[in-house]
């Protein structure tokens, strides 16, 4: 083989040396480098990718170098700027150099796998740049939580902590829905306020706070929550998983229903109470106090009751002592039991009656009344 044939191939494939060689080629023969340290990098889809390419003159005078951007799929889109400019020809003086911002947009629609393109100084240089998409890319909507299951009594709040992925190319504004069981109650929470539709923008999360009410009568059971964010083209669903371990009630009354009694002012009368456990579970402490005209005491025996099984009722007697000084009249008594879980209370109306020896004073006070009258009547009422 000549030197001539030799050299001629030399130069046949001396581009295709450049292609493999790194990060940049440079064009002898302009002086012209294109460089950016981030040559192959790896995305998820609907990823933007920012690089920042140096042009660097290293030849003897100005260059004019016209730029593209070649070998991107239709589906993916960029934009090419210097000094906040969109560029496609820039000049550069010799021994300096000039920054390309190059913005790659991954299209959230596509296959994993390796991408290929290049960024071209025409007639001066190739830059070659790759991209591997790590997943596979979709047009769709994802409504994940991290915990979806939550376990407490039916008086309970179950609030769970959701997430709208909207993984479209636009954004979106988002139905909220749930079916729950007869008697439940749901409500979705953005930003703390209560929502039946929230707004999404294209390849972003958006929080959202889901508060399950069960039923107050809910027996003790797993009950599941599909609840649903949804548009006229996308939509997700979510099952959320509450287990009722049961229902705290209670209820505060007397043996016969009756809420009223009678006492006299300075004395006290012991009021008989039941406390039942209307629930499925055991309840206790439950604890007994009393909201009582001002001087009025209240005492119960006994103070506290430590355990109370379901359906089972607990008698606790209520002293009232009324004021000594308490007019006549009725007066209301509020008599609560209450454990940590739940409470109950009881209204009494206090019938207030004044001692006899009082009621004898008083009739001693007219009678002494009358008799002065009667007295200045006699002495005086002849002249």
């Amino acid at each position: 083989m000549s030197l001539r044939t030799k050299f001629f191939q030399f130069l046949m494939l001396w581009p295709l040396f450049g292609w493999f060689s790194g990060s940049s080629l440079t064009a002898y023969a302009s002086g012209i480098t294109l460089y950016t340290p981030y040559t192959k990098i790896e995305v998820t889809p609907g990823e933007s990718i920012d690089y920042s390419i140096d042009i660097i003159n290293k030849g003897g005078g100005v260059r004019n170098v016209e730029l593209a951007v070649t070998g991107l799929a239709k589906d993916w889109s960029y934009d090419l700027k210097s000094g906040g400019w969109k560029v496609d020809q820039i000049a550069v003086l010799p021994g300096e150099k000039k920054t390309l911002s190059l913005k790659v947009e991954v299209p959230l629609k596509i296959d994993k796998g390796t991408y290929r393109f290049q960024v071209v100084a025409k007639g001066a240089g190739v830059l070659p740049l790759a991209v591997v998409v790590s997943e596979q890319g979709t047009l769709t909507t994802e409504l994940t939580s991290r915990q979806p299951n939550m376990q407490g009594n039916s008086g309970a709040t179950f609030s769970f902590n959701a997430v709208l992925n909207n993984r479209t190319g636009d954004s979106q504004v988002y139905s909220l829905r749930s079916e729950e069981p007869r008697g439940w109650n749901v409500a979705f929470k953005v930003n703390g306020k209560q929502v039946s539709s929230v707004q999404a923008e294209a390849n972003a999360k958006t929080d959202i706070m889901v508060e399950v009410d069960p039923s107050d009568e809910a027996a003790a059971g797993m009950y599941k929550i599909p609840i649903v964010a949804g548009t006229s083209q996308t939509s997700a669903g979510l099952e959320l998983e509450v287990e009722i371990t049961g229902s705290y009630k209670m209820e505060l009354s007397t043996p016969t229903g009756l809420l009223s009694t009678e006492v006299t002012a300075g004395d006290d009368r012991k009021v008989e109470l039941v406390v039942r456990n209307t629930g499925s579970v055991p309840m206790g402490p439950v604890e007994l106090s009393a909201a009582a005209p001002a001087n009025w005491e209240v005492t119960f025996e006994p103070k506290k009751v430590d355990r109370l099984e379901p359906g089972k009722n607990a008698a606790v007697t209520a002293a009232i002592k009324a004021d000594k000084k308490a007019l006549a009249g009725d007066y209301v008594v509020n008599i609560e039991a209450k454990t940590p879980e739940t409470s109950s209370r009881a209204s009494f109306r206090v019938a207030v009656a004044t001692s006899i020896f009082s009621g004898w004073i008083g009739i001693m006070i007219m009678l002494i009344a009358l008799g002065n009258v009667y007295y200045l009547f006699r002495k005086y009422g002849r002249r």
